[in-house]
This record gives structure tokens, C-alpha cells and sequence, in this order.
């Protein structure tokens, strides 16, 4: 093998997909709770996505951002009209790199702005923001931080919400949430803890940065989980599902002034392909939500996972909102041993935190794939000890 060894890889090689459906060399069928890890919303092999990709390929793919290109002022500006924040768009090519972009708003904001220079971010234990220097440091998990010191200063955690309040100084500039923590554990917060916290931030003139890179673009059900919690942050990042596998990532920020030409870049960010893809998927995405679709699959699927939580006494709890979702088993041995069961029974579905098993279907997951994924999970279950 010439790859570096930095992933433990199923034995396994896909060679097409259609939905939530994929089938490896050997024509075996496995149904895909992971959509790629929360990236594929819009399903495997989708054919309108994959029309728009290819119409943009024969035209121009990539040009850079020395010039103007059309499709990403669109997507700016239906990212902006569906956030409900009334600002700016940056764009780039991954979740890490939208973090690294708010980092950077949020330090040059503090140096600017006031008597006092702030730089200081709080984020909170078991949150996970990215593999870079410095989105890794925003990480709130030890283990992520070994070997790769020293990392740039600045960086706090906080318990819980309640404790931001007790991390906050003179040189705190911003505060960096997930509002579930997908990789902690698919844990959501308190809404209302959240909307205070918010509240409490403005009245500071503290930042509140928002990472959506993988609540975002319906995940929750709603087009942001800010949305559902019903806050506007000052900074939200974007990734995974917005560009339905072709990357992308995207920063949303009401501090339009912050930047100025020669602060920041990309060379790829938000080229014609990427945003020509991403206004599809979201094009799909709407039509999925205003028909009412998208709450119905929530639903069934949430049906689905509270009969396996009745059925097998494996679980303590389940968590999450929409497609976002996590059984937390009564052990990481025994959630290890299901991820493990599922895949011989040709079901994917994904490790998260200490002991919870993820599911991030495409959000277009037909009933008739739920059915069958559940099927092959409860025989995974049986063989469980």
C-alpha cells in the first residue's frame, strides 16, 4: 500500500451507490446509515446533482478568485437569505478550514476593535473542530493533542455551558459551540441554556461562533441547527453536507469588515464546480423540506431507533435531532462489537465519543432502506453479547 496509515479501513470496495444503498465489487448490497460521514445528503449517484456537476465541468470547473464567478455570489446569497444572518460568505474546502477562517475573524475583530487586544477562545470539553494546528487545539478532547505541540496559545475549555461563564476574562474575544457534538457523542445542548449564553455574549461584545460543519444544511431538520435553536450567531461554519461529497466548506459572518483583501484566501474555495454543486443540493434539499418529506423520514427513521432501544437492552439512551442521531451503549465494548456486526450484516454505521454509535443517513433515505438497514442491524444486535 502506498496510502500513509492513518485510518483503520474496512476490507471493503464500493464501486457505485444509488440513495442510501451501496454495493461493493462483488455485488453485495450494504445499506449506508454514514452518508459518508454526514457528507452524501443528498444520496449516493444522485442523478441531478451529478447533471449539474457535469453540465459545470464542460464549461469551466476552476478559474480562482482573482475573478468573479457567478455561481458562488448565488450561493452566497442563498446561504445568507436561509441562515437569517444578514452579513458575508467566505469560501473554502473543508469543515477545518471554514474553523481556521472563524479563528482567524474572531482574533483580528479582538485586535482591532476596542483598547484592549482579545484573542482568547473558549470551547468546550469533548468538542472536535478540525485536524489542523489550530482547529485541533480548539478541540476539546486530550487525546487529539498529543504528539503535535506546541499549538498556538489562546485557547480555553469550558465544562459545559454553565462554565463559559467562568472562563471568560478580559482577553476573551470569542466562544466556539457545536450545538450537538457529533464526534463527542452526538450530544445536544439545552436550548434555552444556549439562548441565554447568546444573549449574555452580545451584551459582552463576545463572539459567538457557531460550528455547523456537520449540524448544518437540514442535518437537524431544520437548514441550520441555529435555526432550530433559534439564534443568530456572529460567525457559523460550514461543510460536510453542503456540497453533496464534492467539497466545499463556507463561512457565514455578520462582521462583513473584518477582512480585507490579503488577510485570507483559498485557491480552490468556492470555485465554479463546488458552489455549482452546492446549489443543487440545497435546491434538492428545499424542495425535500417544504414538502414535508424530510420531517417524515426524520420521524420513521426516529421510529426505527426506538425499537431497537426497546428490543435490545444494549442502550441507555438515544440522542440527537433529525438525521443526527446516536445510540449511547452501556459500554465502548459493546458499542465496538456492534459497529463490528453491522458491517458483517451489510450495514454502516459510524463510532462516536466514548461509547455511542452514530447514524447519518442521507437525509433522501427512502423508507424502504430504513426498513431494510434496521432489519440487518437487529440481526447484527442478536449476535451482541
Amino acid at each position: 500500500m502506498y496510502l500513509l496509515n492513518t485510518y483503520n479501513r474496512f476490507d471493503v470496495e464500493f464501486v457505485r451507490g444509488e440513495s442510501a444503498t451501496l454495493w461493493d465489487k462483488n455485488n453485495n448490497d450494504y445499506i449506508d446509515f454514514t452518508s459518508g460521514i454526514g457528507v452524501v445528503s443528498v444520496g449516493h449517484g444522485n442523478v441531478r446533482l451529478a447533471n449539474a456537476i457535469c453540465n459545470q465541468a464542460r464549461e469551466i470547473i476552476h478559474i480562482s478568485n482573482l475573478y468573479r464567478i457567478p455561481p458562488q455570489e448565488k450561493l452566497a446569497e442563498v446561504l445568507v437569505k436561509k441562515s437569517g444572518i444578514d452579513g458575508g460568505v467566505f469560501f473554502c474546502n473543508s469543515g477545518a478550514e471554514a474553523n481556521e477562517t472563524a479563528l482567524k475573524i474572531a482574533r483580528k475583530y479582538g485586535e482591532v476593535n476596542g483598547e484592549v487586544k482579545k484573542y482568547k477562545i473558549i470551547t468546550l470539553k469533548n468538542s472536535f473542530h478540525g485536524r489542523t494546528i489550530s482547529t485541533l487545539k480548539a478541540t476539546g478532547q486530550p487525546k487529539f493533542h498529543q504528539y503535535f505541540g506546541p499549538f498556538p496559545d489562546g485557547f480555553t475549555y469550558a465544562e459545559d455551558i454553565k462554565d463559559i461563564y467562568n472562563k471568560i476574562d478580559d482577553k476573551t474575544i470569542g466562544v466556539m459551540v457545536e450545538l450537538i457534538q457529533g464526534e463527542g457523542g452526538v450530544n445536544p445542548f439545552d436550548k434555552k441554556e444556549i439562548q441565554e449564553l447568546a444573549e449574555f455574549l452580545k451584551s459582552k461584545d463576545i463572539l459567538l461562533i457557531v460550528d455547523e460543519v456537520q449540524t448544518g444544511i437540514y442535518r437537524t431538520g431544520e437548514f441550520l441547527a441555529s435555526n432550530l435553536y433559534e439564534i443568530s450567531p456572529d460567525i457559523v461554519t460550514l461543510a460536510k453536507g453542503l456540497g453533496g461529497g464534492v467539497p466545499i466548506g463556507a463561512v457565514i459572518t455578520r462582521l462583513t469588515d473584518v477582512l480585507s483583501p490579503g488577510d485570507h484566501g483559498s485557491t480552490f474555495g468556492g470555485n465554479y464546480l463546488a458552489t455549482r454543486a452546492s446549489l443543487e443540493v440545497i435546491k434538492i434539499l428545499d424542495e425535500y423540506y417544504e414538502s414535508g418529506q424530510l420531517r417524515e423520514t426524520i420521524e420513521y427513521f426516529e421510529g426505527k431507533l426506538l425499537e431497537i432501544a426497546r428490543e435490545f437492552p444494549l442502550f441507555e439512551s438515544i440522542s440527537g435531532y433529525g438525521l443526527m442521531r446516536a445510540l449511547k451503549a452501556y459500554s465502548k465494548e459493546i458499542r465496538d462489537e456492534i459497529v463490528k456486526k453491522a458491517f458483517e450484516n451489510r450495514v454502516l454505521v459510524l463510532k462516536a465519543g466514548d461509547k455511542s454509535v452514530r447514524f447519518l443517513p442521507p437525509l433522501t433515505i427512502t423508507h424502504q432502506e430504513i426498513d431494510e438497514g434496521f432489519d440487518r442491524l437487529k440481526e447484527a444486535l442478536r449476535g451482541v453479547n
